[in-house]
């Protein structure tokens, strides 16, 4: 539409300036070529009497007063040409920057955004640099993903035809795929068989097998882990991120009264929601919840004051990378780091947050987490 229009005005503008009276000779000279000849300072009408006499009786003709405005439409136009390709321009490369490579994946993820599960996801794509969409699920309703079988969230639908279920089974075959490429999404997936299972609540559940495992050859195997030890090392803190460190958040996020409602404050704001969901939300899941934290302290044997549970925890994870490494993969990430750094980041804004990293030793790598996400280091 903006286009539109600035082609409309420099048509006027053009057909002002052909105009016959518009034509006589010596307007354009006076009009332009003495501006220029006198100075930026008589182009903003400071050149004393005699040019503005002089402007002012060229407007009074017939042809100063056409090619004036014929010049004022034309430098609309222009403005607006110029306003217009530089917004298309900048909506292209926005539209650029979430598309997948050539050859790439096309990627578009279902997610909460406050959930640790989904913020593993986000936090293994950003880190390694793989554009995606984002479908942010209502919580309530769930018709974003109506069309699934899998009732939860993350969701990484893959090319539009891959469905991945599972944080720990989107990362392990995404990962495989961007090391071995010559494999298919399709062929990965089915390394990852689906299996029911009961829990010790009497609940069926949903697991996947070998999600923990990348499927590798043995040459890329000792690439990827070339000293001994460091895969299972890996393996095992995926599995406590997702077993124990993500149990910690509720209880804790949900301590109090005060701090359940500024939890819900943060969901409802970065969750889709309606009004009235929303409100309903905000303060009667802060409520359910404050009680439901309660019932998980007691299901995970978490002690009385819940910040040391979670004190030890981000404790234990930093002695197991140690003094000498940056993070548990070495100099760079691993898929350990991520899952970590991802469960922990949802708890980023709540007095949960500023009291572990005041507590505990974790800053420093955290904030080495943060930065190798935001400027996707692990991006090939």
């Amino acid at each position: 539409m903006a286009a539109a229009c600035t082609r409309a005005l420099c048509k006027v503008g053009w057909s002002i300036l052909e105009s016959p009276a518009a034509r006589r000779p010596g307007t354009v000279s006076y009009l332009l070529g003495n501006v220029s000849a006198r100075g930026s300072r008589r182009a903003y009408g400071t050149g004393g009497t005699g040019y503005r006499s002089k402007l002012l009786s060229s407007l009074r003709t017939g042809g100063g007063s056409r090619r004036v405005l014929g010049c004022a439409v034309l430098l609309g136009g222009g403005l607006g040409l110029y306003h217009t390709v530089k917004f298309r321009l900048q909506q292209h490369l926005a539209e650029e920057e979430t598309k997948a490579p050539e050859g790439g994946l096309k990627l578009t993820l279902y997610q909460y955004k406050t959930c640790p599960f989904c913020s593993k996801v986000r936090a293994f794509l950003d880190y390694h640099g793989l554009p995606y969409e984002i479908v942010e699920v209502n919580p309530v309703m769930r018709q974003e993903i109506k069309w699934s079988t899998y009732r939860k969230v993350p969701i990484l639908m893959v090319n539009e035809d891959v469905q991945l279920n599972d944080s720990s089974v989107i990362i392990s075959s995404i990962k495989t795929y961007l090391i071995n490429k010559e494999k298919s999404m399709t062929d990965i997936i089915r390394c990852y068989p689906e299996m029911k299972a009961t829990n010790d609540r009497g609940k069926q559940v949903t697991e996947y097998a070998n999600k923990y495992w990348l499927m590798l050859s043995e040459d890329e195997t000792a690439a990827l882990y070339p000293e001994k030890g460091i895969q299972k090392e890996e393996m095992k803190w995926r599995q406590w991120a997702d077993d124990w460190l993500v149990h910690l958040i509720s209880p804790n996020v949900y301590r109090t009264t005060g701090e359940a409602l500024a939890s819900f404050d943060y969901i409802v704001r970065e969750g889709k929601f309606g009004s009235f969901e929303g409100f309903f939300a905000k303060y009667v899941g802060a409520v359910a919840m404050f009680i439901i934290s309660k019932r998980l302290k007691s299901r995970h044997n978490l002690q009385d004051d819940v910040r040391q549970d979670l004190y030890k925890a981000v404790n234990e994870w930093v002695a197991a990378i140690g003094k000498k490494r940056k993070f548990m993969g070495g100099d760079h990430p691993n898929l350990a780091d991520l899952a970590v750094f991802g469960v922990l980041r949802v708890m980023e804004g709540l007095q949960a947050f500023d009291d572990m990293m005041a507590n505990t030793k974790v800053k420093h790598w955290y904030r080495r987490m943060e930065r190798a996400s935001l400027n996707h280091e692990g991006r090939e």
